[in-house]
């Protein structure tokens, strides 16, 4: 009976937990759960054009976010080829000195699979250069497998919205990244405190971020899916008289 009694009061606290953000979550009709597991955090369910996906907020994930956590993610279908990145440019100078440090000044040749994408993606990609105001072009970096692909994906509303959330959101310049990895959008910031204002600013960035990757998916297929038939009009064209007629 004792026992039952303390585990109730213990569990009293936790219940008051972010009762502000639940309550928050009600009115924007999103999912809301608080996490039992050891380092504690909710986590927010929602729905962009029926598809779903998910706000976890709690321990972080990546060894360059201290403290805690916003992370959101969406299953978009993506081609896996679609590999975009966008990080803060105090988070890409940060990466940039470790990877620096890890691969040139130390015996390892090769990187690490256990390295996050982010930082293998540096090594990897290019830098990208967006059509953007020069605040973004200063303030964070873009890369990409196909540097073609990370322009058309900031081009327009994403740039507009990536402005606004510098100067309120991002401001600070906090570890923050904006991927597509395996088919999926994901966005990763350090944020310690969760007030609703932060997490409705890191929403409706991912918001903008989501259709504008279907947007540049389309784009990329449509671009390839042109240049089969071209080529294969040019294969067919460069046949003899001979070689088209049946046997």
């Amino acid at each position: 009976m004792l026992d039952a009694l303390k585990r109730l009061i213990a569990r009293k606290p936790a219940e008051d937990e972010w009762t502000e953000v639940a309550e928050w979550a009600a009115r924007q009709q999103l999912g809301f759960k608080r996490v039992r597991d050891e380092g504690g955090g909710f986590v927010l369910d929602g729905a962009i054009d029926g598809k779903p996906w998910r706000l976890e907020w709690g321990p972080p994930q990546r060894p360059y976010i201290q403290g805690h956590e916003l992370r959101i993610r969406m299953e978009l279908g993506l081609s896996p080829n679609l590999q975009m990145l966008l990080l803060t440019r105090s988070l890409f100078e940060a990466l940039e000195r470790q990877a620096f440090e890890s691969y040139t000044e130390s015996t390892q040749t090769v990187i690490d699979g256990n390295t996050p994408e982010e930082m293998r993606w540096l090594v990897m990609f290019p830098k990208a250069n967006v059509r953007a105001s020069k605040a973004v072009r200063a303030r964070f970096h873009f890369t990409s497998a196909d540097v073609a692909d990370v322009e058309r994906w900031v081009d327009g509303p994403l740039a507009e919205q990536l402005e606004r959330a510098d100067t309120q959101l991002l401001e600070a310049q906090p570890p923050f990244v904006l991927m597509t990895l395996r088919g999926r959008v994901y966005l990763r910031l350090q944020l310690d405190e969760p007030d609703t204002r932060s997490i409705a600013s890191a929403l409706a960035l991912f918001q903008v971020a989501v259709p504008q990757a279907l947007r540049t998916a389309s784009q990329v297929g449509e671009a390839r899916a042109s240049e089969f038939p071209s080529s294969q009009t040019t294969a067919w064209q460069s046949l003899g008289p001979d070689d088209t007629g049946s046997r």
